[in-house]
């Protein structure tokens, strides 16, 4: 069972401000949240064939090494490089 202080701890611990006035929905709907858990939790799936229900299959084609562009190539339009890399500005 969810309490009011349950919620009120999980806003601290969130560091979330939660008004006086939603409290009591909100554990409420904490409530339904946690049920709607269980009840899936507690069903019974071991008579369902749920695998692969829509005969999917493996759509990913295999990696494949290929010529890459040259370096030179690559960095020729940058405007500061050094070392084969790009050179970018520092965020402050």
């Amino acid at each position: 069972m969810v309490t009011r202080e349950d919620i009120e701890n999980i806003a601290l611990l969130s560091k979330l401000f939660v008004d006086e006035k939603d409290l009591e929905k909100l554990t409420q709907d904490m409530q339904e949240i946690i049920d709607f858990a269980d009840t899936i939790n507690n069903a019974d799936a071991s008579k369902s064939e749920f695998d692969n229900i829509n005969n999917l299959k493996n759509v990913f084609r295999a990696d494949e090494v290929e010529p890459s562009f040259p370096v030179s190539e690559i960095l020729s339009n940058a405007p500061e490089q050094a070392e084969d890399h790009f050179l970018v500005r520092k965020r402050v």
